[in-house]
């Protein structure tokens, strides 16, 4: 039988928690788990796992191909090198190109079908950009590079997922008063075709439910509370339905998230970062996982940042990333039906 695909894991901010989370996804794998690689640094990693006293043999591999062999006894390690030693805790920027060739080779990689997917460690933006990014995060990043190596446009949207909740922020890291300012109903449409051909492509839901939340109290109370949801929400709305959406909103945002609503829904469509968030993260803290939907391959990440305040301390918890691996080999699975 043909191994399956391995997932390739990217280094992430070096100075972080990343490194530390892959060495205890791997310690924490099981026999029927799809193998994954690490884009990573192996002399970084081994030197993390003795000051943490974690017992993970490190293999080296040339190719995403040779992770399945290696994958029951050594945690594969498919070479990006660093530019200078990392310390926990301390971001140096002279160490970006690493952080950044990481999440190219496995984008590259995805696209040409020698991985399943794509779960990348968290990130230091300030770091990067003091180093020359130019893009607010990760899903702006990679959907550029596959813009790139497809000639065509690829329009994204990002998605965060637990298995209670699933919701999609129509903007996501602007100040709240540009983030008002940013809401239009052609955006609001976009983002709910791309979440909706998600639901179907990812997560298997043949015809996916969407909710769009409101921006105001209560709904804006006809206008009283703000006129958004009359003037840009509710467009918004009528559009996915012409387009045979099932979508219903603007629904006011403080009943939205309890047990009972959640039900009559697949995903929501939030209008700001904390708006998502916040439900998402108070219901399952360590579980939630970052998806890019609109992307031609599979990227899942952990929901949480490069914790640089117990970077190297022992403390991180592997549970979002665990669940970040077994989402994409979900949707890679799905793919290949």
């Amino acid at each position: 039988m043909t191994p399956a695909l391995p997932l390739a894991i990217t280094m992430g901010e070096p100075a972080g928690i990343g490194g530390e989370l892959s060495l205890k996804a791997w310690l924490a794998r099981k026999p029927s788990d799809r193998p994954f690689l690490v884009l990573d640094d192996a002399a970084r990693l081994a030197a993390l796992a003795r000051d943490l006293d974690l017992d993970v043999p490190l293999r080296e591999i040339s190719r995403p191909a040779d992770a399945a062999a290696a994958f029951a006894t050594a945690l594969p390690v498919l070479p990006v090198r660093l530019r200078a030693p990392a310390t926990p805790g301390r971001p140096d920027p002279v160490n970006a190109p690493a952080t950044l060739e990481a999440i190219e080779r496995g984008a590259a990689l995805a696209l040409a079908g020698d991985i399943a997917g794509v779960v990348t460690n968290p990130i230091q933006k300030k770091t990067l950009q003091e180093a020359g990014f130019r893009h607010p995060g990760h899903t702006e990043f990679l959907a550029e590079l596959a813009s790139a190596a497809t000639g065509k446009r690829v329009e994204v949207a990002m998605m965060l997922a637990c298995p209670g909740l699933r919701v999609v922020p129509v903007t996501i890291h602007l100040a709240l008063a540009e983030a008002v300012r940013a809401l239009d109903a052609d955006t609001i449409a976009r983002v709910g075709r791309i979440a909706a051909a998600g639901l179907t492509a990812l997560f298997g839901i043949a015809r996916p439910r969407l909710v769009v939340a409101a921006l105001n109290p209560h709904a804006g109370e006809q206008g009283a509370m703000g006129d958004e949801e009359r003037r840009v929400i509710t467009p918004a709305v009528e559009a996915l339905r012409r387009d045979g959406i099932d979508v219903r909103g603007p629904a006011p945002a403080d009943t939205l998230f309890h047990p009972a609503a959640r039900a009559t829904y697949d995903a929501a469509l939030c209008m700001y970062h904390d708006q998502a968030l916040i439900p998402i993260k108070t219901i399952d803290f360590a579980g939630g996982v970052n998806v890019t939907l609109g992307l031609p391959f599979v990227r899942t990440s952990p929901d949480h940042g490069t914790a640089l305040d117990i970077a190297g301390s022992g403390l991180a918890d592997p549970t979002s990333l665990i669940a970040a691996l077994a989402m994409a080999d979900d949707m890679a699975r799905r793919r290949q039906t």
